[in-house]
């Protein structure tokens, strides 16, 4: 075994350091800071400046510290004057790229700080350089380029965008955009690795370019997307100029995408709310806050009087803290008397949730995103990682180019299944039978782990029975994709251990979602994926808190831990001191259905643009008709406040808070207030507590701090009971189960067994086929999803520059399919269901199969869920965005 730490000699001391480092790490560990042109801890040793050079006894000639391994007994010396001598004269030669004169793109920047110690100034001539002024967040200009090769390498090393190229030899290499003509027509995406590495701003932050270096930093994390990557907020003159990496964090690893290092801009727009409204005579006006929530009082208040509190239902916020997540379903529990909570995980991962609950008996991530770099084959499924989760999906593109078996299965040839080794490219709607044949092939080749099987799961017999009619023959006829290919998937899927699933809407956004979930837990059962390193069934939420909202109990049938009412009552009774609702409540979208039936009267709504945001838009808008009071609590007037909303609450946004979210691995990570609210906004909690003083039930809302009500959570929920707000400042974000303060986290569930002892349940799955078939009137299948650069509704990316990146909707159309319309590239298409139309710019690519075109649904304008259909999943309500019978016609 390797040991732990090792023992070495520095400048004539003893160091002790973690086994493993390479030498200019083990230095750094202890403050010898050895210089350093091409290094960057996110990247694999160049030895390509040669300053961190230092002499090691035994070596006849210096050796790079970067390039190193620091080895017990090690002797070195770091800063001898023939060292410092060499430096300064590699620095000269380095110098002589640069333009004599004053540096002012350098300022602060690491090359001028070597350059300062070591008494040397830029002395080249002017030279011509690429340059790039008209991307939103990116200023290039290479003339001062000191041709350390670092953009490449974090382009290619760690992004896998190879955008950066390396051109000539010797003195005259240089970089340039692989199209040697934009960034903004290469392949870049806009994450901003290459500026932050950049030691001499050639490549910079065109913010900083405007405002200059940040009068200070806040460490938080970002509000997109589920990965819960950390960054620090960068604040000049009282606002966000910049957001970088944070290089330690345990999950993004030094990374950002392009929402994470750049779309914070909608903190400052034009249009966002900062003062209380209640609309009047058809007309939004400004009031006070007590006028507000006078009124929003009043409304609650009289739904529950006129129809009881079933008439009243409550939707949380996935982009809230889960202190204000727990506060939503507490008020909606003791303030409106009422289970009719829910959260947006309704419509998009609700299915996983309850799937994995079915089969394993916890309806969440098994692993964690580190198991990415330790897992032996990799299945993602219906999931378009690179674009939807980008670091989690740059991890497991640089995975494949490192030979780890790819299997990818979506219809659409998304940039992970141009890497993968297999890829099932199946008909929309065709999961389930794909998945039983997997299973099938896997038994009948004798590729299950029997030993897992017997010991860990249950009614294995039954099921097998029920696979028989699933050979990979009809279940490739059904799915569109070749039988020998289902094949592969399995064999590689069973014979690569471990092997890790990574799912998204792809596969819960059916009317079989919930089936298709359990039966991609099958597999892993079948092989004994689960409850190791590496391995699991592992769903990639969708928004940056929508797991923390479903864990804090914004769910029906459910309290804090996301366990059912019966169960959970015993923990929350004593803490609440109130009796809870006897009457069931109401999903999202039973909600909806009973307000066009006249039984639900009022809606509060926590940032969730209800309209815009659920399929059958039609329909969505007749129901809401039926509100006699809709209250919003947002930062900006959305669709569904616009059409129907009767109070408007301003709300503070992600950077004016304190709290925490929870990750889609299960880590609960802080999130730190960098501003003050802006106007009048108030947090979530501030307004539900308000709120719930003018109910009559303000006793248990009266909580001075977002810190106060997560120790009120630890005391309702024993499996978070460790994670207290000190922990997390010292240690980081943590993962549930954490039931003391000594306990680490939990990173792989099921390590010892499966919730209560038991035994993981195989579970009979019958396949019933979408409504929506391609037909003579609608013969294309439509699908639907985000985009890079834009997130769900654009309500915060619609409000940054990301619009010059990609400023519209578009709708892939397949070359084939375009010919037989006449269109080409970048002209209007309308799409028309059986429900709706809308009308999008065609991209014409074969990414998409014929027949199977593929639209984003960011853009206001656009209105894509004004086609997309009725139908949901049989066991959670969830709407089946991911298939769509259409028609098409030019424009």
């Amino acid at each position: 075994m390797a040991p732990a730490s090792i023992r070495l000699r520095a400048n004539g001391r003893d160091l002790t350091v973690p086994a493993g480092l390479t030498l200019l790490e083990a230095l750094a560990r202890h403050g010898i800071e050895v210089p350093t042109l091409c290094s960057d801890p996110r990247l694999k040793p160049a030895s390509a400046c040669r300053l961190c050079e230092v002499e090691v006894r035994g070596q006849e000639r210096p050796l790079c510290a970067c390039a190193t391994e620091a080895t017990e007994g090690l002797e070195v010396e770091t800063h001898t004057p023939a060292l410092e001598d060499f430096r300064r004269s590699m620095l000269e030669l380095y110098a002589r790229r640069l333009p004599a004169g004053a540096p002012e793109r350098m300022a602060g920047k690491p090359f001028q700080r070597l350059l300062d110690r070591y008494g040397v100034a830029p002395s080249g001539n002017d030279r011509s350089g690429f340059r790039e002024a008209g991307h939103p967040y990116l200023d290039v200009d290479l003339s001062w380029c000191v041709a350390c090769g670092r953009c490449v390498r974090i382009c290619s090393e760690v992004q896998g965008q190879d955008v950066w190229t390396a051109v000539s030899r010797g003195t005259d290499w240089h970089v340039v955009p692989e199209t040697a003509g934009s960034l903004l027509a290469s392949g870049c995406v806009s994450c901003g690795a290459c500026a932050d590495t950049c030691p001499t701003g050639a490549i910079e932050d065109a913010a900083r370019i405007r405002h200059g270096q940040p009068d200070r930093w806040v460490r938080t994390t970002c509000p997109y997307c589920g990965t819960g990557c950390e960054l620090d907020l960068g604040l000049t003159d009282g606002r966000i100029t910049e957001s970088r990496p944070v290089l330690d964090s345990v999950v993004s690893r030094g990374h950002l995408c392009v929402k994470g290092r750049y779309a914070f801009g909608f903190q400052e727009a034009e249009d966002r709310v900062t003062r209380p409204m209640v609309r009047r005579n058809g007309a939004w006006e400004e009031v006070s806050w007590d006028e507000a929530l006078d009124a929003a009082a009043v409304a609650l208040r009289q739904a529950v009087m006129n129809a009881g509190p079933g008439g009243v239902g409550v939707l949380a916020s996935s982009r809230a803290t889960n202190e204000e997540n727990y506060l939503t379903q507490k008020f909606a529990r003791l303030a409106l008397g009422t289970h009719n909570v829910d959260c947006c995980a309704r419509v998009c991962h609700a299915p996983s949730a309850t799937g994995l609950g079915q089969v394993l008996g916890t309806g969440a991530a098994t692993n964690s995103f580190a198991d990415i770099e330790r897992a032996a084959m990799l299945l993602v499924v219906g999931a378009n990682a690179t674009e939807n989760h980008p670091i989690v999906g740059a991890r497991i593109r640089q995975r494949a180019r490192a030979g780890v078996p790819l299997v990818v299965i979506d219809p659409r040839r998304t940039e992970l299944a141009a890497e993968a080794t297999v890829h099932l490219a199946l008909r929309p709607g065709t999961n389930l039978p794909l998945f039983q044949a997997l299973a099938r092939v896997i038994l009948d080749e004798g590729l299950a782990d029997l030993a897992f099987i017997q010991s860990r799961t249950e009614g294995l017999e039954a099921f097998v029975t029920s696979l028989q009619a699933w050979t990979p023959e009809r279940a490739a006829a059904a799915c569109g994709v070749a039988a020998e290919d289902i094949r592969r998937a399995a064999r590689l899927y069973a014979t690569s251990k471990p092997a890790m699933c990574l799912h998204g809407l792809g596969v819960t956004e059916h009317i079989q979602g919930t089936d298709g979930v359990m039966a991609l837990a099958h597999l892993a059962l079948l092989t004994g994926n689960l409850g190791l390193p590496g391995a699991g069934v592992n769903p990639l939420r969708g928004q940056n808190n929508v797991q923390g909202s479903a864990q804090m109990g914004c769910e029906p049938t459910r309290l804090t831990g996301y366990r059912p009412l019966a169960r959970a009552l015993a923990d929350h009774l004593p803490v609440w001191g109130a009796a809870l609702p006897e009457a069931p409540g109401l999903t999202a979208m039973g909600m909806l259905d009973a307000a066009g039936e006249g039984r639900l009267r009022a809606l509060l709504v926590l940032g969730y643009d209800v309209l815009l945001s659920h399929a059958d838009a039609r329909t969505t808008a007749e129901n809401l008709h039926g509100l006699e009071a809709l209250v919003v609590v947002d930062l900006f007037m959305t669709e569904t406040a616009r059409a129907f909303g009767t109070v408007f609450l301003p709300a503070a946004s992600p950077f004016e808070k304190e709290g925490t979210f929870m990750n889609g691995e299960r880590r609960v990570q802080r999130v730190r207030q960098a501003l003050p609210p802006k106007g009048d906004s108030r947090s979530d909690r501030e307004i539900l507590c308000a709120l719930a003083e003018r109910l009559g039930a303000g006793g248990p809302f009266r909580f001075p701090d977002a810190e106060s009500v997560w120790n009120e959570i630890r005391q309702v929920w024993p499996d978070v009971q460790g994670i207290t707000y000190a922990r997390l400042e010292r240690e980081g974000g943590i993962q549930w189960p954490c039931p003391d303060e000594s306990h680490p986290g939990t990173a792989v569930l099921h390590a010892e067994g499966f919730p209560g002892g038991g035994r993981a349940a195989f579970r009979l799955l019958d396949y019933t086929p979408s409504a929506q078939v391609a037909t003579d009137t609608h013969p294309w299948l439509l699908n639907t999803g985000r985009s890079l650069f834009h997130f769900n509704a654009a309500t915060m990316t619609g409000r940054t520059r990301n619009g010059h990146l990609r400023p519209d909707n578009g709708l892939e159309l397949h070359p084939a399919d375009a010919a037989s319309l006449g269109v080409v590239d970048g002209e209007a298409v309308t799409v028309t269901s059986r429900h709706g139309s809308f009308t999008l710019l065609a991209h014409v690519t074969d990414r998409v199969r014929p027949g199977e075109p593929f639209a984003t649904f960011h853009s206001v304008p656009a209105f894509v869920n004004q086609a997309t259909g009725p139908g949901r999943d049989r066991h959670t309500g969830t709407p089946e965005y991911k298939v769509t019978a259409v028609a098409l016609r030019k424009a």
